[in-house]
Parts: C-alpha cells; sequence; structure tokens
C-alpha cells in the first residue's frame, strides 16, 4: 500500500476496473469505491495499518454473492468478505486491493425451531439483533464477543466471549453453515442434527477460516434456554495470583460457571473512569452463575469459600438485571475504557490461551514482562478457559517504544505456546499472528496450506491471511 491508499495488486489494474464496472452495471446503489467507505472496510481499530480494498459491494442474498464471486473469480480478483469490521487482527485488510463482499444488509433470521433449539440466520445477524428477537421465546444465543459482531464474521473468526466457560465458542455452536466457495457454487456443510458421523466435518473446517476458504452467507446454530436464575458477582483480591488461583480451582471444582472474567487493578481503574463504576482499585473477577435459584445459591456459596482461600477482599452478588447489565457492559466496554488511562495512545490489543493449570503463572509472567520492558497495559481476560488480553497502549511515533511493544507482543505469543497454549485464543491469525503459526502447529501448517490450494486454486479469497502460500 502505498501513500495514496493504492493497493499493491497482484492482479493487473485492468481487471479490477473490469469487475468494478460489471458490478455497477448490476447493481449500480450498492457497490463504491469511495475512499470513505473503503476506509471503513479496512481494518481500523488495531495498530496493524489499514489495507483498503478498490471496491466495496453489498450483497443481499447467497446468489448475489455467488454471482460476485464467479465474476472476481473469472478475473482472478481477491474477495475480502466483511461483516461489522470488528475483528482485531487485520482480517478485513486487502493487501493485495480486490473488492470487499459485504453482508451486513444480509440480515435476515430465516428459521427459529423452538423445539430443537436452533436456529437458521443469514451471516449480516448480529448477536444482539438475534437475542433480541428470540427474547420471547425463552431462548439465547450465549456466545457474546465483547462487539455486536454478526454471527458470520463470528463463525469465520471462531469467536468466543465471556459465557465461553460454560457454553463454549463458535466451533461449539455452529450446526451448519452455508459458503460460496471461490469456484461459486455455495455448499451446505452439514444437516440440522445435533451430530453426525458422516463424512468429513466441513463445518469445522469452515469455522475460524477467516474467509481464506469462502464466503459464509447463512449460520445454523444452537440456542440455549434463558436460565431461569442469574447471579453476578464482583470479587477483589489482594493480589493478582489469588484472583488467578480463584479462578482455576472454581473450574476445577466443577462448578458450573456461566462466566469468569478477570480484571487487573488497571482495567478496573479505567472502568471506574469510562463506565462510571465505583469499584475498588484491586485485581477483580466478575462472576456470573446461571440454572436454578437453588443451584445458583449453591454455586455462589462455593465460589465464595474458594475466594476466601485466596484472600478475596469482599464478595457482591446480586441478581438484578439492571446491576448485572452495567457490569457486563463494563466488561464488554474494556476494550474502549483503556483509552482513558492513555488519551491519544495507538492500542496493540491481544490475546493467548493456555491451559487453566498455567493460567496464573502466564498472567503473572506477563504482567512481568510489561513492567520490565516499561509499557503500559491492563489485562483481562475469560480465565475459565486460560484465555487473557492484554491492551498495550503506546506512543506510535515513537519507534523505541513501538520495537519494545513488538517484543513484548512476540514474546507473549511464544511463553503461551511453550506452556502448551495458543497464540490466540479468539482474536485469530488474520495478519497479525501468522508469525507464530510455525511455532505453534510444525509441519500441521503445510497441511493447511494444502486445504487452501485444494479449494481456492487461485488464492482469491482474503489473501494474505492465517499464513503466506
Amino acid at each position: 500500500m502505498n501513500e495514496n491508499n493504492v493497493p499493491a495488486h497482484a492482479t493487473p489494474l485492468a481487471a479490477v476496473s473490469q469487475v468494478i464496472e460489471t458490478l455497477k452495471a448490476r447493481w449500480p446503489d450498492r457497490i463504491s469505491t469511495s475512499e470513505a467507505l473503503r476506509k471503513q472496510h479496512a481494518n481500523t481499530f488495531t495498530w496493524h495499518q489499514p489495507q483498503l480494498p478498490d471496491a466495496v459491494v453489498f450483497a443481499h442474498s447467497t446468489k448475489e454473492v455467488q454471482e460476485i464471486v464467479r465474476l472476481c473469480a473469472a478475473h482472478r480478483v481477491p474477495i475480502i468478505p466483511f461483516g461489522t469490521g470488528t475483528s482485531l487482527e487485520g482480517q478485513i485488510n486487502a493487501p493485495q486491493g480486490g473488492i470487499s463482499v459485504d453482508l451486513s444488509q444480509m440480515n435476515e433470521i430465516l428459521s427459529v425451531f423452538p423445539g430443537d433449539l436452533a436456529c437458521t440466520v443469514q451471516a449480516g445477524v448480529t448477536r444482539k439483533q438475534l437475542n433480541e428477537y428470540l427474547r420471547d421465546q425463552g431462548l439465547f444465543f450465549p456466545i457474546d464477543p465483547g462487539a455486536d459482531a454478526s454471527l458470520g464474521g463470528m463463525a469465520a473468526t471462531r469467536a468466543s466471549g465471556t459465557n465461553a466457560v460454560r457454553y463454549g465458542t463458535m466451533r461449539e455452536n455452529v450446526l451448519s453453515l452455508t459458503v460460496v466457495l471461490p469456484d461459486g457454487r455455495a455448499v451446505r456443510t452439514a444437516r440440522r442434527a445435533r451430530k453426525s458421523s458422516a463424512g468429513y466435518d466441513l463445518t469445522r473446517l469452515l469455522v475460524g477460516s477467516e474467509g481464506t476458504l469462502g464466503v459464509i452467507t447463512e449460520v445454523t446454530l444452537k440456542l440455549s434456554g434463558i436460565p431461569e436464575t442469574i447471579a453476578a458477582a464482583v470479587c477483589p483480591f489482594e493480589t493478582l495470583a489469588g484472583a488467578c488461583d480463584t479462578a482455576m480451582a472454581a473450574i476445577q471444582s466443577g462448578i458450573p460457571i456461566a462466566r469468569i472474567e478477570l480484571l487487573d487493578e488497571l482495567q478496573i481503574k479505567a472502568c471506574n473512569i469510562y463506565s462510571k463504576l465505583t469499584l475498588a482499585e484491586a485485581p477483580t473477577l466478575f462472576v456470573e452463575f446461571h440454572g436454578s435459584r437453588t443451584s445458583v445459591d449453591e454455586q455462589v456459596a462455593l465460589f465464595e469459600a474458594i475466594a476466601q482461600d485466596n484472600d478475596a477482599r469482599g464478595f457482591q452478588w446480586s441478581t438484578k438485571p439492571e446491576e448485572r447489565t452495567k457490569l457486563w457492559q463494563a466488561r464488554h466496554d474494556a476494550a474502549f475504557s483503556c483509552m482513558v488511562l492513555k488519551p491519544g495512545a495507538a492500542v496493540l490489543p491481544t490475546d493467548v490461551c493456555v491451559p487453566i493449570s498455567r493460567l496464573a503463572e502466564c498472567v503473572l509472567a506477563t504482567k512481568e514482562d510489561l513492567a520490565r520492558r516499561n509499557l503500559f497495559g491492563p489485562i483481562v481476560g475469560h480465565v475459565g478457559d486460560g484465555n487473557f488480553h492484554v491492551a498495550v497502549l503506546f506512543d506510535r511515533d515513537n519507534a523505541e517504544e513501538v520495537k519494545r511493544v513488538k517484543a513484548f507482543s512476540e514474546a507473549l505469543a511464544h511463553r503461551a505456546i511453550a506452556m502448551d497454549g495458543t497464540c490466540t485464543g479468539e482474536h485469530g491469525v488474520g495478519q497479525g499472528k501468522m508469525a507464530y503459526l510455525d511455532a505453534e502447529f510444525g509441519d500441521a501448517l503445510d497441511l493447511m496450506r494444502a486445504v487452501k490450494r485444494a479449494i481456492d486454486l487461485l488464492n482469491i479469497m482474503n489473501p494474505g491471511k492465517i499464513f503466506a502460500l
């Protein structure tokens, strides 16, 4: 990408122009080459530099996506699927130019099957939209990344969130996908049954593929019943180790916690300022319990006992919806709230995941590493499954500080991998984590490349993401 935001094309500009002109003739009101819109469809939130597509086209159906893909394939023009643009590792950047296929207007809830606890939606439906629709039926979709992401995008990035410790991630909650392949064929990866032993598990192959194997246009999801009782608790600790050990012990004790989130003292300070909370500035766990009234009371009592054994400074819990909503909204706004601690700073939001038995060790080593490198970064995480995030705040114009931030990010990824963990628990690979996959997968990375080549012969599906061919 040069200074005028012109992509470094892998295909002739004449071919790109031909595709754009054909799309304009087909949908004159749904394609744009304006720089402002193209900027919105490139990476904008994190430290990855934006790389703009040549044009943005809005699709309304699977058949339209097929038409767009066939046209791009005929001219070997890259395709970048786009949901709501909330991914954090450059997944929506267009390093080779191409067409951003915006699925946000494919936002119809197609079917709900209450008796099967399932539904089918178009890819542009967001999680909040779906849950609002389901509320009157006593159902909800539990996967909740902080942003109101599209469900197609959540499937593509294998998203999770605060509820993952009890309800799993998108991997466990997607029953089937409709996907447009690089040659324009639309395939359905599975039926609606809860399990199957038939053939390769194509659904799991596509979940987490980040748009590199096809464009997800429809998603069939598992749903859950809204619990009878929901209680949320706030539990501050004397030390970060005490908070981590409590999370680990609670999970190992078999308490069916729905959510358990760690916020260090810096993140609590940011939440107090941004979300108007009045919490003690100490390492803190936000916890939520789901179930019958009796089972929730039991869970709360068991958790409180474990917390007290690890030097908890207090324990407050509530079943009031308004108090729970305020607490979890503050957690979901953590990425934005940390910016108030260092106004004007750039942000590197990164994440890793380790086996829960290594969680405290990894978190404490990361905290020490930040101090050793003289870096400033709150820590927050879905610690019930060993996943935590660091949002490093830094001066982008300070070359020496940028160098330290990059070194920290690399050290964090390799620390997690050395603990038999992963360089990313939920952000995905995109462009930002590509350098670590060799260490994490070894020769298995070649198998991934072979799958990519077999499905995407022309390498037009979101090229330059996950790994280089």
